[in-house]
């Protein structure tokens, strides 16, 4: 399971960054169900298979803090038998999803009661705390008419707007990023979600930056939502991940290099605010 979670979050074949750090910090579960010789053989299993998640993406900082309390919690059992520190991974994966689940649900809720019922909106990428956002309000007796923009190469956004199509009372137009531009003078509100935000950086997928400073030049304000646990003050230094050249041009690219970033970095002062559990930050 371990393996497979690996090299599904390499893949990402799971787009929720969410998703992600709950399916690493519940691999590590499979552990709690081997044999192990001594405490210390268990705990060094438990480093090297934490450390190997971390690996498959570096940019996820919910990822990277799931797995490090993990472990973290572990050590600060300081159980003297296998028994005992099996018993700890599982408490503390219970723990840790059970915080990442409630951060996103209740920055889903305070979304949603933002969220003015008739309005216009546009999201990018695929972020499942904005969807959850939208479903909260549509459940409210809210109605929508929402922009989703393909968040190329990979077309992650064909799966919002596929999920949004399921809600009756949300129109949804599903845009090229290119359209932009185009569509925002009738857009009120633009929602998307969050990788982490670092120092003042939002770091989310590909499209963030031009889409926000689109906005920023057309008036219309920027929401940022997702946990608490993702807005980072230090000690995590964000590596982007290059995709293959293939998700770009499937032929073979003769005389020139094709560069695939998964994420950029959007100043937070093209942001209105961050919605996460613990309240609304306005930048």
């Amino acid at each position: 399971m371990i393996d497979e979670t690996i090299e599904e979050i390499r893949e990402m074949q799971t787009h929720s960054s969410s998703a992600v750090a709950i399916k690493a910090a519940r691999a590590l579960g499979e552990l709690a169900d081997r044999e192990f010789a001594t405490v210390e053989e268990f705990r060094r299993s438990l480093d090297r298979n934490a450390s190997a998640l971390r690996r498959a993406n570096p940019s996820h900082a919910s990822l990277q803090n799931a797995t490090h309390e993990v472990v973290d919690a572990v050590e600060a059992a300081d159980p003297d038998t296998v028994e005992g520190a099996q018993s700890a991974t599982r408490e503390a994966i219970e723990d840790v999803v059970d915080r990442i689940e409630h951060g996103k649900r209740r920055a889903a809720e305070r979304a949603a009661e933002r969220l003015d019922d008739g309005a216009t909106l546009l999201t990018h990428d695929y972020s499942s705390t904005v969807l959850e956002a939208i479903d909260v309000a549509v459940a409210d007796g809210k109605r929508f008419t929402v922009y989703v923009s393909e968040a190329r190469p990979r077309y992650l956004g064909r799966k919002t707007a596929r999920t949004l199509a399921s809600y009756d009372p949300v129109d949804v137009n599903l845009i090229v990023d290119s359209a932009w531009g185009t569509v925002l003078p009738r857009v009120d509100e633009v929602y998307v979600g969050m990788d982490s935000i670092v120092d003042g950086t939002l770091y989310n997928r590909v499209g963030t930056f031009p889409l926000a400073a689109t906005a920023e030049e057309v008036g219309v304000p920027v929401y940022v939502v997702g946990s608490e646990a993702k807005v980072i003050d230090g000690g995590f230094v964000f590596e982007n991940d290059f995709r293959s050249p293939s998700e770009v041009m499937r032929e073979p690219a003769e005389g020139f290099e094709i560069e695939n970033p998964a994420y950029d970095a959007t100043p937070t002062g093209l942001l209105a605010a961050a919605i996460t559990d613990q309240g609304v930050k306005e930048f």
